[in-house]
Formats: C-alpha cells, sequence, structure tokens
C-alpha cells in the first residue's frame, strides 16, 4: 500500500511505465521475501522470475539488444523492487550498475561487451563483480589482491579466494581483480565457472539474507588471454572510479526502497490501530504524528538528494567526473536516513516491531548492512575531508 498520491519524481510515461514495471515485479517477490529471510536460502524460482521479465537487460546496450535505460531510470526500478524484497534488489542490481558502468565507460574490449549483453539479453545471465577478498579487503581501499594470476601459455592460470560474492550460486560468467605478477599490476579478469570454481556457503548474516553472497575459490583457474579485461596501473584511471563513481547510487536507491517500505507501513500501522486509552487511532496522538514527519523530512530528503544528482547528470553529462563527492555524500546519507527512518517506525509499532514476521524487525536488519556497503562512512568522511583541504583558497585570518 503506497502513500504518495503522486510521485513527483516521475517525469514522464516512459518512466511511469518502468515504475508500474517494477512494481509488479515487487509484488511477485514479497511473497516470498520473509521466507527466504527466515531460511537464507537463495530464492532461485525469484530470479528465474526476473530473467524472464527481461530484468536482467534492462542497462545492456541497445546496439546488443538491451533497453539501455537511463541512471535516472535504473534508480527509479531499483528503488521500487527493494520494497518487494531488498536482498533481491540488492543483488540483481549488481548486473544493472555493471552493464551501465561498462556501457558508458567501454572499460571492457567490446568484444566481451557484446558477449556478455547477448548472454542477458537471450538467457537472462546475470553478472557481477567480485572484487573483495577477507584479508585484503575490497580493492577500493587500495589493498593488492591475494588473488595470483600467472601468465601461461594463451593466457592465464588464477588462484585465490573471494568474498561476499552476491549471485554466487546463480553467477556463470563474473569479473575478478586479481594481481598480475608479471608485471607487478592489478588487472580485471573474466571468470568463466568450471569444475576449478567452487563456492562455498558462507553467507549466514544478519540481514540482506538472500543474497547468495558467498565466497568464490579459485584454483589455478585458466583464462584466456582474450578474457583480460583491463590492467589497472596505479593513480591512472579505470573504470571503477570514472565518471564520479555516479553508477553506484544503485545502492543507495536500494536504500531508499527500503526506507519507503517501512514508511508506507507505518502510516498505515498508525492509521488503523486504534489506542483506548486515547479513544482514537494512534494517528491522533502528537508524539505519534511528530515522528511521522520526522520520518516524511528524512525519506523526502533522500528522494530530492538521489534524483536530484541523477538529474544534473542527464542534463549535464559532463559533470559526471565532478559528481564523485556528491555520490559519496548521498550514499552516506541515504542510507544512515534509512536507519533512522525505520528506527522511528518502530518506535511507533513498539515491542511488536521487534517480533519475527514483523516487516519492519526484517527491514530493520537489511538496513544494518548500508554500512558495510562501500563507500564506508569513514571512507566517505576522510576522503571528502581530503578532497576540501587540497583545494587551492586564500585564506584569510580574522582580525
Amino acid at each position: 500500500m503506497s502513500f504518495v498520491r503522486q510521485d513527483l519524481f516521475i517525469r514522464n510515461q516512459r518512466e511511469a511505465e518502468l515504475v508500474a514495471y517494477a512494481e509488479r515485479l515487487a509484488n511477485e517477490i514479497a511473497k516470498t521475501a520473509v521466507y527466504y529471510d527466515e531460511t537464507g536460502n537463495f530464492p532461485f524460482e525469484q530470479f528465474e522470475f526476473l530473467k524472464e521479465e527481461g530484468y536482467f537487460k534492462l542497462t545492456v546496450p541497445k546496439e546488443y539488444g538491451g533497453d539501455e535505460i537511463s541512471l535516472y531510470e535504473m534508480l527509479l526500478v531499483q528503488e521500487r523492487l527493494a520494497r518487494g524484497d531488498s536482498s533481491i534488489a540488492f543483488s540483481a542490481g549488481w548486473t544493472l550498475l555493471t552493464f551501465m558502468n561498462v556501457r558508458e565507460t567501454r572499460g571492457w574490449p567490446e568484444h566481451i561487451l557484446e558477449k556478455l549483453s547477448r548472454a542477458a539479453v537471450e538467457n537472462g545471465e546475470p553478472i557481477n563483480v567480485i572484487n573483495t577478498e577477507r584479508n585484503a579487503g575490497n580493492i577500493a581501499r587500495g589493498g593488492r589482491p591475494g588473488t595470483i594470476a600467472r601468465k601461461t601459455a594463451g593466457g592465464y592460470i588464477i588462484s585465490g579466494r573471494k568474498a561476499y560474492a552476491s549471485l554466487a550460486p546463480i553467477l556463470n560468467h563474473f569479473t575478478i581483480m586479481a594481481y598480475l605478477e608479471d608485471e607487478n599490476v592489478n588487472a580485471e579478469f573474466l571468470i568463466t565457472k568450471n569444475e576449478r570454481v567452487k563456492m562455498v556457503e558462507t553467507w549466514n548474516t544478519l540481514g540482506m539474507r538472500a543474497t547468495g553472497s558467498h565466497d568464490i575459490v579459485l584454483d589455478q583457474v585458466f583464462v584466456p588471454e582474450d578474457d583480460l579485461l583491463a590492467r589497472h596501473e596505479p593513480n591512472k584511471p579505470n573504470r571503477f572510479i570514472a565518471d564520479g563513481r555516479v553508477y553506484s547510487l544503485e545502492v543507495p536507491a536500494v536504500y531508499i526502497g527500503i526506507a519507503g517500505a517501512a514508511r508506507d507501513y507505518v502510516l498505515h500501522f498508525a492509521k488503523s490501530t486504534y489506542s483506548h486509552s486515547l479513544g482514537d487511532y494512534i494517528s491522533a496522538a502528537a508524539h505519534v504524528k511528530q515522528k511521522i514527519a520526522e520520518i516524511e523530512v528524512l525519506y523526502q530528503t533522500s528522494r530530492n538528494f538521489l534524483y536530484s544528482i541523477a538529474s544534473r547528470i542527464e542534463n549535464n553529462p559532463e559533470l559526471k567526473a565532478q559528481l564523485g563527492n556528491e555520490v559519496k555524500i548521498a550514499k552516506y546519507v541515504i542510507c544512515n536516513n534509512t536507519v533512522e527512518i525505520i528506527a522511528k517506525a518502530m518506535k511507533i509499532v513498539g515491542g511488536k516491531s521487534l517480533s519475527k514476521g514483523n516487516i519492519l524487525e526484517r527491514l530493520f536488519r537489511d538496513a544494518q548492512c548500508a554500512a558495510f556497503n562501500p563507500p564506508q562512512d569513514d571512507m566517505v568522511l576522510e576522503q571528502l575531508a581530503e578532497s576540501l583541504l587540497k583545494v587551492e583558497t586564500e585564506i584569510t585570518a580574522p582580525s
């Protein structure tokens, strides 16, 4: 049930159709959200459903049969899908983000982009980038991967272990960063699933329980020369940091979807829960009104922030590279706002919000995962401070 009479962020008929499409998918996956949260099982049938509905081709280039939706449109559909099941939206979003990033940066050889695009269009195959390692962390923090690639005849032999590989149970292709030993440089490789690529079931977490983010072990996997996608030399541009990382706005869009689901639930609860001591529905209580208003301020702040950045990019694409700080701030503000929105909603609902089976209990746990999605809060604040301190401005001491 939605309490938005008119979504002002839907600007035209095409966007309205995309939102209606995403809401239809969200309503379907919502039916099993509780089950997959409780069991931690991977929702194979729901991903088959998304494949059949063409979700994984949304950001694929038109030239290879995809829909080539814009960044703004991707945020709209991801926000809506997350209202149904945030785990599914979060893990599915990596495919949309990856194709949009590579489509815009052309960071892979064209034949690889075509191959993976056609697999997404014709077979509904998702893709993900698996960079994180338990000992090294994410390469975004500057660490050298523990996964090693050694040159051999016709290609490379790669060994290592990757962690938090969302969609691991269904990935036939994914990319990794590995240390190219012979050249002393990090490189991105395309990995095709085979008998030397093994999934280790490690994902059993507080929230986002149905993402299938298990470990992947690469045991002397042969990768053809053509599947070396790019060398990433230090202090040189690469697709992961290109365009101010604007494509990563997909992540906070999911958390806005979580916030929206909590907001709608608590509004319905307040308007339908009668208090005998109050002699009215609890929505008449002043402290409930105040919390609802505070929720709405946070929610609208998040949505305005997200879609204003996307709109600026749409109107002035050349600004993308300059919006790195805004993208980081958006992730920081939106994800923290979501946590606060759910906390306020739980105070309105009371102790029953802690019960298994109550949607707020699940959303609360899912929202906690935002703190560990890159860029993490400490990294955002440190990089913001550094960028400000590097600005050469004339500072006049107070007299």
